[in-house]
């Protein structure tokens, strides 16, 4: 199913945006031909592109890497805006430009507020998203602080605004879905993106974003017991086990090469599970290498298989879990 992020893009204190975001995310998330996922800015606090551009989809910094997956595991956005000083805020523009090959052949549409409705915030991020090769669809919402929000804080929409953001979302689900042939023609940025989408679904626990993942098939080796899980329910329950030691869980992937051949692709790479355990305590984790086998399912990329792995002492015959990537 197509995935719709919706873009909160301001994070100033006191913003009026969060009314408008979530506002967005009630209606569309009575439609069934997408799902709809609400991202806040605030939970991706990017530093000021210290990275080299993001043409290869290889990022050094962690924040970076963490941005780089929740865009790639969407397939098109709603933007909600506000117009600072005629223009697109600051924050907005900084987490457009830190990544690139993540936002391409995928659609954008536009909710703003502001003065003036937020119309001149849209019209920067238009030409923006033609740079990104994002397609933004023509329909927009605007809403002006005078009419849409009480006393200029608290919003209350007219309901003449439903129809208008109605508009919005089909035209945003039906060219995302009509690009999404064009997604999957780029095998190893589709993977990436499924990839991304496995991360972001440990980080927030979500057993059902993670299901999405695999084949219900799926054959996976592991380095603890019982070693070797076979189909998605059994990865499911070894992923709900971590849950429950992790208070805070967080997984970070390094090195991720992909080479696909049809329908198939194979990845490896290195991977870590860490974050703030029950009792909490932080810990690290280990680093573990990973091998995958995807299949192109015609509905996107899933894993059918995986296996972590970690080198041992020949000496000692011990595993070693203290190594770096």
């Amino acid at each position: 199913m197509i995935e719709i992020g919706i873009v909160l893009g301001s994070t100033r204190p006191g913003r009026l945006g969060d009314q408008v975001a979530r506002w967005v995310h009630e209606r569309a998330s009575r439609r069934a031909d997408a799902r709809f996922t609400l991202i806040d800015l605030r939970d991706h606090p990017l530093p000021h592109l210290e990275e080299p551009p993001g043409f290869s989809g290889r990022y050094d910094d962690d924040r970076t890497r963490a941005w780089a997956a929740t865009v790639a595991a969407c397939d098109g956005f709603v933007f909600v805006t506000p117009e600072y000083n005629h223009s697109v805020p600051g924050v907005l523009k900084n987490a457009m430009d830190h990544v690139h090959v993540e936002w391409t052949t995928k659609a954008a549409g536009f909710v703003s507020y502001g003065g003036a409705g937020g119309a001149r915030s849209v019209e920067q991020l238009r030409l923006i998203c033609g740079a990104l090769q994002l397609a933004d669809v023509a329909p927009q919402v605007t809403l002006p602080l005078a009419t849409e929000f009480e006393d200029r804080a608290v919003f209350a929409p007219g309901a003449y605004q439903l129809p208008a953001l109605d508009l919005v979302l089909d035209h945003v689900v039906a060219w995302s879905t009509a690009l999404a042939p064009l997604r999957r023609g780029d095998a190893e940025a589709a993977i990436r993106g499924r990839r991304g989408a496995m991360v972001e679904g440990l980080r927030v626990k979500d057993l059902e974003a993670l299901r999405r993942c695999y084949a219900p098939d799926v054959v996976s080796f592991d380095v603890e017991p019982p070693l070797q899980h076979v189909g998605v329910d059994a990865k499911l329950e070894n992923w709900a086990k971590v849950f429950t030691i992790f208070e805070k869980v967080d997984y970070e992937l390094r090195d991720l090469t992909v080479t696909a051949s049809g329908g198939l692709a194979v990845g490896h790479g290195f991977g870590r599970v860490s974050g703030t355990l029950k009792n909490g305590v932080t810990t690290d984790g280990m680093w573990v290498r990973g091998t995958f086998v995807f299949r192109d399912t015609g509905d996107g990329w899933v894993i059918v298989h995986d296996q972590a792995s970690v080198p041992f002492d020949v000496a000692t015959g011990r595993g070693l879990a203290d190594l770096e990537p």
